[in-house]
């Protein structure tokens, strides 16, 4: 319900601030703006993004956990989305979003809350990935070497 809301809400909102602008600095103006806004805002949303996919990218290759990347990554797409969208409201949103001491504060904010869970994923097989040993140099007995041999069913019932 709080979502229905918001998708009616928004787009009144936004109207009634447009009225408003355009009124001021007039129509052409300020549809003009909005499309500047939309340009300039989807350019940064594009270089950011790649900067956060490069430090995702760093944290795989060095077996770190990706998960404030991702959530960045989310930020940035709602981000584009608020921008894309006419209106001021939005665009101020998206632009608030761009800001990457924002962005990474909401991410850790994220991580640490109750809501989202990763665990212990940053300390698995410290920083790289592990092979497991074969069964003669398994000290622990966790490595199990076998055969099989398939039977079908009607050898079962015989």
């Amino acid at each position: 319900m709080p979502f229905l809301i918001l998708i009616l809400l928004v787009p009144i909102v936004e109207l009634t601030v447009l009225i408003q602008v355009g009124s001021q600095i007039g129509a052409l103006g300020a549809i003009g703006l909005t499309v500047l806004t939309a340009i300039v805002g989807l350019s940064l949303v594009r270089s950011q993004g790649l900067g956060v996919m490069q430090r995702a990218q760093q944290n795989m290759a060095q077996g770190q956990t990706t998960a404030p990347e991702v959530i960045e990554g989310g930020m940035l797409a709602f981000a584009g989305l608020c921008l894309l969208i006419p209106g001021f409201i939005t665009d101020a949103l998206g632009a608030l979003l761009l800001l990457p001491p924002l962005r990474q504060q909401f991410a850790k904010s994220v991580l640490t809350s109750r809501f989202i869970r990763f665990g212990h994923a940053q300390h698995f097989g410290h920083g790289q990935f592990q092979q497991g040993r074969s069964s003669q140099g398994d000290s622990q007995g966790n490595t199990f070497d076998g055969e099989f041999e398939r039977k079908d069913d009607r050898d079962r019932l015989n």
